[in-house]
């Protein structure tokens, strides 16, 4: 996958120390079902757990790409690789010709408290620099104290710009045009 003009995210297995972020594939479905089953996962943002048909049905849009030309859809699931499962997702909405990025996680209620939305986040955010982002955003919600802590281990910061009742935090890379 790549931004209009060649530049974007490119989906490939990203290795940290104890994860493997690997491109999503309608395939996850069944198993990324049950690890986002619990409606506590929603306190925050809204709605409910999907059940199997829904989630398949999303992530065939998501690997389907964007509609937007201008836009870059970047998904991952998170492999705990000691026990060979996934705890959750990262991904990122890629846009400005490959300049800005904006990020977001999730890990299931089990493996939360672990630091691995925290390690998978920083894969994800090495990624997208490596790949030419000069702009790294995340919207927290204001009461989420360990998604901003999230964001923070990745090198984001808050602004005072508030959307949809959530913070924005950025990281900007310096020495990009």
């Amino acid at each position: 996958m790549s931004a209009a003009g060649g530049r974007g995210v490119t989906a490939r297995t990203v290795r940290t120390s104890r994860l493997d972020l690997v491109p999503l594939a309608v395939a996850h479905a069944e198993e990324m079902a049950r690890v986002l089953a619990d409606p506590a996962l929603h306190a925050f943002i809204g709605g409910a757990p999907s059940a199997l048909p829904e989630l398949r049905a999303r992530y065939e849009r998501l690997v389907a790409g964007s509609p937007d030309p201008a836009a870059v859809w970047g998904n991952w699931v998170v492999r705990l690789r000691a026990e060979d499962r996934l705890t959750g997702t990262v991904q990122a909405t890629v846009t400005e010709g490959g300049r800005v990025a904006e990020v977001a996680w999730v890990t299931g209620t089990e493996w939360q408290g672990r630091g691995i939305a925290r390690e998978a986040a920083e894969g994800l955010v090495a990624l997208l620099v490596e790949q030419g982002a000069r702009t790294i955003v995340a919207h927290v919600h204001p009461d989420h104290a360990a998604s901003a802590a999230v964001a923070a281990a990745a090198g984001l910061t808050p602004t005072d710009r508030v959307e949809d009742g959530e913070i924005r935090w950025e990281r900007r890379v310096p020495g990009r045009p």
